[in-house]
């Protein structure tokens, strides 16, 4: 759970940016996103083999 403490002379929509920000940083969107389908470890591996590749490619 996220909490976000608001101090005395902030605004509510400081305080809210300061939660959709760290909100967003947690990923916990993505999270359950990952989750929502289930992904062999092996093909989990293979993406991560061809996504490296791409990025020595690209970047390297």
């Amino acid at each position: 759970m996220i909490i976000i403490d608001v101090k005395a002379e902030e605004s509510i929509d400081r305080a809210l940016k300061r939660y959709k920000r760290k909100h967003r940083n947690i990923g916990v969107i993505k999270e359950l996103r990952r989750r929502k389908h289930f992904t062999k470890p092996s093909v989990e591996r293979r993406m991560e083999i061809l996504s490296a590749k791409y990025r020595a490619e690209k970047f390297g």
